[in-house]
Formats: structure tokens, sequence, C-alpha cells
């Protein structure tokens, strides 16, 4: 390195962005995912010992999948390489391989290749990548916010070791923005700023366990933000809701209001209220409540309080839960409407909720009988021969249905499912009826 780059690499460091300014060194630096780097864990002994395996990150943006691949860069005494999926190719792959090759003959070096974004990669470019992995020339980490096991191609699954990121908690963020606020070598220490607990508070409650969201916004605040008259930077409630383009909402994500306001938009689903529960799920969504929880809660009432009435129900809820984790917000908010006004408008049923309820009242209770013989699994007895069990094929009578038992002989007559008249219900019912009558006849 000459000098001239020495100093614009010098430069870059100190006029980066705070988040990039942040990241940690070394693993003790790092905040957040005890339950794969704490010390106790494989991973932490194996970046400690300097003994890694090819690995893959995954988790949400801001957890701290690059942070990871840096520690490991400045701790390992391999050669660290990085590559990211938007902009390399097959080409720099080769160029990575060959200079790997040539420090492990020469130096007999081990050579790291960090890829970010790596489900950006085409089956053939990480395909390129299997031999060089499986012989150990290169060990592989990579990052992405995508499934891995969807967007990484098996073989390299295979060969590597999959680590969940999990988005940061609450306490994890404002450590981190204490530690910005309060750093004079990496962070804004030397601008002589305060933040009073409830800005800390409601950055990282808004960040939503991205670190990268809440540290952007304390550098934002610090530089835009005037002294006041005892010569300090006060990055107040105002000025942190400036700064992250949010406005406070009345509504504890851990308190009795989130209870409160889930509660009123589940039952106005229920009540089939389309206007209500799109309000309440407004008021989630401008609190920052997660999108998935509230994906699972439109879910659930599908099934519980809308069930066989209108099967769909269950469909779009489904469809809408995946959609929104793949989207994101803000685009997220008009599927979970969609999502949450079908449900509302749709007829209701709680036949199938009670009827799972009941069964399992009964067998919790003892009451597990003996499977009738005819259902029993077929099975050959002592002579090899298939025992003759009196099972009658539904396929083999008209309308693909025989009279026969199907409860345990003590349940005989039992039910457990009864179809309300609501929606599809009612035309269940009247098959239901039709098929007995029709044998009964």
């Amino acid at each position: 390195m000459d000098l001239f780059e020495y100093m614009r690499e010098s430069n870059m460091e100190k006029e980066s962005p705070l988040a990039a300014r942040m990241r940690p060194e070394t693993l003790d630096e790092v905040v957040g995912q005890e339950h794969i780097i704490g010390k106790d864990k494989l991973l932490y002994r194996a970046i400690k010992a300097d003994k890694l395996s090819s690995i893959i990150f995954y988790g949400p943006a801001g957890t701290g999948k690059t942070t990871l691949a840096k520690v490991i860069a400045n701790t390992t005494s391999a050669v660290f390489t990085q590559l990211n999926a938007t902009v390399s190719g097959k080409k720099d792959m080769e160029e990575v391989v060959a200079k790997a090759r040539e420090d492990m003959g020469m130096y007999g070096k081990r050579t790291i290749l960090f890829i970010d974004e790596i489900h950006r990669f085409n089956k053939s470019q990480q395909d390129y990548l299997l031999p060089f992995v499986e012989d150990g020339t290169v060990i592989l980490i990579g990052a992405t916010t995508e499934n891995p096991y969807f967007e990484v191609n098996t073989a390299l699954i295979s060969r590597s070791r999959i680590f969940e990121l999990k988005p940061l908690s609450k306490d994890n963020i404002k450590e981190l923005i204490r530690r910005a606020v309060s750093d004079e070598v990496k962070g804004m220490g030397s601008y002589d700023a305060v933040i009073d607990e409830d800005a800390a508070d409601f950055l990282a409650d808004m960040a939503n366990g991205d670190a990268r969201a809440a540290l952007n916004a304390i550098e934002l605040g610090v530089l835009t933000t005037d002294r006041s008259e005892d010569g300090k930077i006060h990055i107040t409630l105002d000025v942190a809701q400036e700064c992250i383009q949010k406005r406070v909402v009345r509504y504890d994500k851990t308190g009795d209001n989130h209870y409160d306001v889930i509660s009123a938009f589940i039952k106005s689903m229920r009540g089939s209220d389309p206007d209500a529960a799109v309000y309440y799920l407004a008021r989630m969504l401008k609190a920052g409540e997660d999108i998935k929880f509230i994906a699972r809660r439109i879910m659930i009432c599908a099934s519980e309080d809308v069930g066989m009435a209108d099967p769909q129900a269950l469909q779009v809820a489904v469809a809408a839960s995946l959609a929104v984790e793949r989207v994101g917000m803000p685009e997220a908010r008009i599927l979970l409407s969609q999502a949450a006004v079908y449900v509302a408008c749709a007829p209701k049923s709680n036949s199938s909720y009670l009827a799972i309820n009941e069964a399992l009242s009964m067998v919790e209770s003892g009451e597990t009988y003996p499977v009738p013989r005819h259902l029993q699994n077929v099975h050959a007895d002592s002579a090899g021969q298939e025992r003759e069990q009196g099972y009658l094929y539904a396929h083999d009578f008209p309308d693909h249905y025989v009279k026969q038992q199907y409860l345990p002989y003590e349940l005989t007559g039992h039910e457990f499912y009864r179809p309300s008249g609501n929606g599809f219900e009612k035309q269940i019912h009247e098959h239901m009826m039709r098929l007995k009558n029709s044998q009964d006849s």
C-alpha cells in the first residue's frame, strides 16, 4: 500500500457513516447474537481458535452479518477476501481462487472468502465455488437476508454450517445508541452530545432490531441539532422523531396498551367490522408492531373465527403472512389490510375450533378407546397372510361414501364437528346429511 492509498483509506474511515465506524473489531465488542457467539458457543470458540470451517450467516438487515465477518477478518491469521454478489461475478471468484492457491502453496496460508448477498449469485456461479470449498482452497463465509435453504445451492449448504442471526433486542439497540453517543474515537463523543432516556427508548423501539437504522438516526440528530445554552447537543424525543421520520404513538409493545389494541383488532375481525379492523391495524403499524406478529394473529382468526364457513379465508391469511416476509414495509401494510378486511367480511363459524377443543378434552380425560379393527393398519399374520379386516373402501360405493364405524365403538353417534348454517358450512351440513340419508333409506 502506497502513501496515497493509505491516506485515502484513513480519510474514508473518518468520513464513513457512524454505523460503519461503530462496527466492532473483536468478539468482545459485539452486542447481541449470544445464541451463536456466547462464550460457550461453537462459533465463538471456532473464531477464537482460528479454526473456522465454511459458514453461512442469514438474518434480517442490520443484525450483524457483515459485522461478524469483519470480526473474523480481524481475528484470523488467514488471508481474508471480500466479494459482494451484487457486483461480482465468476471472473472475480477465479482471481480469488488463483490467489488462494498461491498463498497456500507459497506461504501455507488459508484464505477466507466472504461473499455478501450470496443469494444473488446464480446457480452456475454458486456451483463454481463447490470444488474449492470442498477441497479447502477457500473457507466460505456467506451472508444473506434470504433463507439459505431456499436461495443457496443444496451442495453448498451441505458443506457449510448455517447460523441464523436474530433481530437485536431493544436493550441491545439501546446499548449501541449509548455507545455511539459517548464513544470519542469511533462514535459521536467528541460532539459533547447527550440523549434523553425516552429518546433512546423511542429509537431502539422504532429500529425494530436494525442497529443501522438507530445509528443513522443518532448521527443525523447530532450533526443537525444546535447546541443548547449549556453547550451540549441534546437528543430529545422530538429530535429522535424527526430523525427517524416517525411520530410517537401511544402504544407500548410490552404493556397493557399493546394487548388492548391487538385484542380490539381480533375482536373487530371476529365481529365482522372491517373498518374497525383496519383502524386498529393502522395503530399497530404506526407504532412499529412486528408485521409477522400481526400476520400470525390474522391467520389464527381466519381459522378460529371463520373456519369452514369460508375456507378461503385461511388461504388468504397464509398467503399474506408469506408475502409480508418477502415484501416488508411499507408495502406489507397493503397485504395485511387485504387479509384483515377479507377475514372481517367473511361469514363466521367456530365449529372447527369447538370440535378440536371438545375432542382434546375427551382424550385428556382418559377416553382413549381402541381403534375399530377394520380401520387398523393392515399387516401379515404369522403365516405371512394379510388378515381380513372387513374394511369398506369408500370409493367403491355410490357418491364415494359408505356407512361404517369410524369412531371407536364406545363413542358411536357422538358428534364433535357441528357445522353452522353460515357460509360454506351450510353446504357442508346439507352434503353430510344427504350422504347419511342416502344409506339410511
